[in-house]
């Protein structure tokens, strides 16, 4: 299988295989956008060959420029991998990975760290647990996992989620960012099911880095729905489902 890499000259073309049918949607284009202030920062994105029939990609990036709300400097940080459709079980997410591992390693880089989730919208720690991850910090239903390339200081979760948590206060806010091209449409979602209820929603948006580690509700940084202190979801959740979620809080 072929592996196309994504750069800052190519990707207007290449697409970043999420949202593919749908590049005139405002997820595309703010994605878009997005990819190409990140390059600039070490940003990576290679993708299975889509004209050999390839459904994949993985992105990573260097610690200090993640988009999770961890602490990992010195270490290469995997925002996504995915391998969908007719090429799953063929073996390309470790090879997605292995070039994520190659990069770092020739960057003579602490390691590679990734946060997962069994839930949505994040790799499974189990696949990182068989390719030699291990699991270094966790908030549920978040796991930090890392592969040292030696004995450095690890990477962790940045700050306290329950006080974080605490800083929205009452009522409804929505965190988002423009790293994922889905993050559009659960926004929507969320204050669809927001006003049916008459409930104001305050959409507050994550600008860069630092404010993902600062400012975001949940490790995975860049969505969130806090619904009085709570977190209800990191990922979108049909309009329906959380209207009733919202009616119980």
């Amino acid at each position: 299988m072929n592996i196309i890499d994504v750069n800052k000259e190519n990707v207007s073309t290449t697409g970043f295989f999420c949202y593919m049918s749908k590049r005139k949607s405002e997820g595309y284009r703010r994605k878009l956008r997005w990819l190409q202030e990140r390059f600039d920062e070490g940003l990576r994105l290679k993708m299975l060959d889509l004209r050999l029939g390839g459904r994949g990609f993985i992105e990573y990036i260097p610690g200090e420029s993640a988009w999770r709300a961890i602490n990992a400097e010195g270490y290469m940080v995997i925002h996504c991998i995915w391998v969908a459709g007719q090429s799953r079980g063929k073996g390309y997410a470790k090879l997605l990975l292995n070039e994520c591992l190659e990069g770092a390693m020739k960057l003579r880089m602490r390691g590679v760290a990734a946060l997962t989730s069994d839930r949505n919208w994040l790799v499974g720690h189990q696949f990182l647990l068989k390719q030699g991850f291990e699991c270094v910090d966790q908030y549920p239903p978040f796991k930090l996992m890392v592969m040292k390339f030696g004995a450095f200081p690890s990477a962790s979760l940045s700050g306290s989620f329950p006080e974080k948590l605490k800083r929205y206060g009452n009522g409804l806010s929505v965190v988002r960012s423009d790293q994922c091209p889905y993050v559009d449409a659960a926004v929507e979602a969320a204050c669809s099911a927001a006003e049916t209820l008459g409930i104001k929603a305050n959409v507050i948006e994550l600008k860069n880095s630092r404010d993902v580690r600062e400012l975001s509700p949940s490790p995975y940084g860049v969505f969130g729905i806090v619904h009085n202190g709570r977190l209800l979801s990191y990922h979108s959740v049909p309009a329906e489902e959380l209207a009733g979620l919202l009616g119980n809080g």
